[in-house]
């Protein structure tokens, strides 16, 4: 199997079953075995062609003779593909990616669209240094400069104002490296430094959070030795940051109420030094299956888990808690440069989730004893689920009252955002119950 007619056959299947492309990835990786640099260039068409589809797809419709929504789905893939490499990848020759393309698409759709790919991707090739773009400044010019729907550019105009939402595109341009979250349990932090060190892996502390390392250069999971070994586990800055906000302490009694795939269950754990008790509750039983996995690895054995719906009360767990954790199910869109599908999402997929937040927090809420702590937490960058979620609780929890103590700069709501802090795009609220 040629790298490029794997890359083509995966963007089809994540399009025709709404796979996601990490998975997709994996198992294909698999499937072919791909090693070394062929894996890298499948890795780099996939996740590039799907993160820069918009401009992909703009561009497409700049050279060719009739509008890519009459394009047949199996050809604009092919010709995204095409147009990723050559527009993209400084190291892969154009003629390369069209040749390919064109071969491509006689197998995989019929002969008669070769001269099609042929003629498009050669104009592309031309004229790529004075492609024609939308007028300067406006919602259409930033959607493809960045690869972003026009909808989310303006909501976040309306939400952030121009200046900072043009700072937000540049700050997700490129995905960062990967973060670790150091297992206490096990090792210290320089301990974890001097480990990764002896594999031949870069890093530096965090100077946000004592907990955190950061990578100095892309690395592959499985050449993380320090995960499989329990030594660390994988986990942005900001959400450790969120971590810290819940302050708990050994032997309280905590509850993280969405807590798939783990991150900050396990990071609870630790801050507790494994002493007391911590509930994980999360709808899917499949994904709390690896949460126990994760604390096993770990050597976390204060963690328990257990299947519900947060919009839906726990009975048996009413007044129980000293803290509370709601990491609720959001839109993903702090994550955007990490997630290049969160790139495709729609207006309607987001409208609902302020409901279904707010039920989760009011659920999270009732756990709690007088005096406890609840923590409210979104990896998005969007008000309507993370300010308006938060004013909205407090205006009919009048029991509730905002706290600063434990969050990062004093502030009692916080949101990061990645051009200003290096993070994730990430919402923390903290609230005492009176």
């Amino acid at each position: 199997m040629k790298v490029r007619e794997a890359a083509y056959l995966s963007l089809e299947r994540c399009d025709k079953t709404d796979k996601f492309s990490n998975l997709e990835l994996d198992s294909a990786i698999k499937k072919y075995g791909f090693t070394g640099p062929d894996r890298a260039f499948f890795t780099a068409l996939v996740y590039g062609t799907i993160e820069r589809r918009i401009t992909l797809d703009y561009v497409i419709g700049v050279y060719s003779s009739k509008s890519i929504e009459k394009i047949e789905p199996k050809l604009m893939n092919i010709l995204r593909l095409g147009a990723y490499q050559i527009l993209f990848l400084d190291r892969t020759p154009d003629s390369a990616a069209v040749n390919e393309s064109v071969e491509l698409s006689k197998y995989h759709t019929h002969k008669g669209t070769a001269s099609f790919v042929n003629a498009i991707l050669r104009n592309i090739s031309r004229g790529k240094g004075n492609i024609p773009m939308p007028k300067e400044g406006s919602d259409e010019y930033l959607s493809v400069k960045y690869s972003l729907p026009e909808w989310l550019i303006s909501m976040w105009r309306d939400n952030y104002g121009s200046e900072k939402t043009e700072k937000l595109l540049d700050g997700i341009k490129v995905a960062p490296y990967m973060t670790l979250r150091v297992n206490t349990l096990k090792n210290t932090r320089e301990e974890l430094i001097e480990a990764l060190k002896k594999d031949g892996i870069d890093c530096s502390p965090s100077d946000k959070c004592d907990s955190a390392l950061i990578l100095n250069s892309n690395v592959p999971i499985a050449e993380l030795n320090a995960l499989g070994e329990g030594l660390c586990f994988i986990q942005d800055e900001a959400s450790q940051l969120c971590v810290k906000a819940v302050g708990a302490k050994p032997g309280e009694t905590v509850i993280d109420t969405c807590s798939c795939p783990g991150g900050k269950s396990f990071g609870i754990a630790l801050e507790m030094k494994n002493e007391g008790k911590l509930t994980s509750l999360d709808l899917h039983e499949s994904k709390l299956s690896l949460v126990v996995s994760g604390a096993d690895r770990l050597g976390i054995n204060i963690l328990s888990t257990a299947v519900h719906n947060g919009t839906k009360p726990k009975e048996d767990l009413v007044g129980t808690a000293d803290r509370v954790l709601c990491d609720v199910p959001c839109s993903g869109l702090g994550v955007i440069a990490k997630k290049p599908d969160l790139r495709h999402k729609s207006p309607d997929d987001i409208s609902r989730l302020p409901e279904i937040q707010y039920k989760i927090l009011c659920n999270g809420a009732s756990y709690l004893k007088n005096g406890g702590t609840l923590v409210y937490s979104t990896c998005t960058l969007n008000k309507c689920e993370n300010e308006d979620v938060v004013t909205r609780f407090l205006n009919e929890h009048p029991e509730f009252e905002p706290c600063s103590d434990g969050m990062y700069e004093g502030k009692p709501m916080m949101t990061f955002f990645p051009d200003e802090h290096g993070t994730d795009g990430f919402f923390v609220a903290k609230f005492i119950k009176k």
